[in-house]
């Protein structure tokens, strides 16, 4: 019975997108892992941006030193 939690930033990802992921999170468990789909659980949490850091930084900063951006 797998439980996968993914983790986003709070961007306005759509319910369809996040259709997306919680269908191919799925279906890559049960081609590598051969798990059950009807047993398998993915959910999703949203975090605000200011609630993320990388690389010691709050997102919103570190997006901002990245080259092209």
């Amino acid at each position: 019975m797998p439980y996968v939690n993914v983790r986003i930033t709070r961007e306005g990802a759509t319910a369809g997108q996040k259709a997306e992921i919680i269908a191919g999170v799925t279906d890559l468990l049960v081609r590598v892992l051969d798990k059950s789909p009807s047993t398998t659980f993915v959910v999703i949490d949203e975090v605000e941006l200011e609630d993320w850091g990388i690389g010691g930084l709050p997102a919103a900063d570190y997006r901002r030193r990245q080259p092209g951006s």
